[in-house]
């Protein structure tokens, strides 16, 4: 996956779900708090900021909820 694809998907949908590599569960990327470059993600967290490559993201997918998530099915 490159940077131009993870910045149009977050573009399209406001908010995205990455797999990435390093980390063993998907990490929830927003418009408001994250910065993607040619070689980087950056994301603002509320206790500091994490930083991963672009290369070692696996996979993106769109972010929903449902109201079974919500526990109001």
């Amino acid at each position: 996956m490159d940077a131009d694809e993870l910045q149009e998907k977050l573009e399209a949908n406001g908010e995205l779900m990455v797999a990435v590599a390093d980390f063993g569960q998907p990490l929830e990327l927003h418009l408001h708090d994250t910065e993607i470059d040619d070689e980087s993600v950056r994301l603002e967290l509320t206790d500091g900021v994490l930083t991963f490559d672009v290369d070692a993201v696996a996979g993106a997918w769109q972010h929903t909820h449902s109201l079974a998530d919500l526990g109001l099915e």
